[in-house]
Order: C-alpha cells, then structure tokens, then sequence
C-alpha cells in the first residue's frame, strides 16, 4: 500500500531533558518563551503578538529558517504541562512535560508536525535523514542551553 502523501512531510519528535534544577525552575523558564533566544542558540528570535501567542524563527546546522506562530493551547503549572500550536513553516503541536526526578526535573519535549515550508517539501525524501538529524542537534544545544541559564539563576 503506498504511504499517504503528507505522510512524507510529518514528524513525531520526542526527547527527554533530565535536568539540575527544581521543576518550578524549569517549568518558570520554558514559559517564558520570549527568553529562548537567550538561552537556545537555534531559536533566533521569538516576538510576542498578544497574551496567548507569538511568532518564532528557528535555524539550526542546515542552511533554512523555519518561522512559525505559536498559539498557547494548555499552560497547566500543576500537571507541569505546556502546549503550543504551530502554523506557517511547521504545522501541529509542541508540548513540554516537566516532572519531579531524582532530585531534579525531568522535562519531555514532544512535537508532531507537517512541513509546510516548500523547499523542504521537495526534500521530503532525500532530506528526510538530515532533517531529522537537524532537529536532534536543535535539542542537544537546547538542553546544554537551559542548563547553563539555570545555573545563573
């Protein structure tokens, strides 16, 4: 049976952060999406537009930005949840799970999107290994990023 089309152009991400600091700390700081760029070398630039969204531009190793508004769909500090969605380059959604673990906090990143960017489309299959590739290197830097900025606070 041959794949559905979009099929080629969707991505399930998940990583999982164990992380030096209470979670109130990191759960404070991933909320505050406006101060990524500070701390996430890919994350380039985060504008807010009102209370509940704003737009987003990331580059990483590959040579293309992706932009993106991100509308805020749950931010529950008790069940330590945080959820985005995402239209423009990427469409779906992003969401943060920060627990307690071990003395620290244990912070699970996942995302579930379709390209929409053109170029990466017409890359759905030779591209699809680099990509992917991509997004790992995105969140090692991300991780190494927060817990620098912890430490300063």
């Amino acid at each position: 049976m041959p794949a559905r089309p979009y099929a080629l152009h969707r991505y399930r991400f998940r990583s999982e952060w164990r992380l030096p600091a209470p979670p109130p700390a990191v759960y404070a700081v991933l909320e505050d999406a406006e101060t990524y760029p500070h701390w996430w070398p890919q994350v380039r630039r985060v504008t807010r537009v009102d209370e509940r969204s704003g737009t987003a531009c990331f580059r990483s190793l590959l040579p293309y930005v992706l932009t993106v508004t991100a509308t805020e769909a749950r931010r529950d500090p008790e069940a330590g949840i945080l959820e985005i969605t995402m239209r423009g380059d990427l469409e779906g959604f992003a969401r943060w799970t920060v627990g307690a673990a071990g003395g620290g906090t244990r912070a699970v990143f996942e995302q579930e999107v379709e390209v929409q960017k053109p170029s990466m489309r017409r890359l759905a299959v030779p591209g699809r290994p680099f990509f992917v590739v991509n997004h790992s290197l995105m969140m090692r830097a991300g991780r190494r990023g927060l817990v620098s900025w912890l430490a300063r606070e």
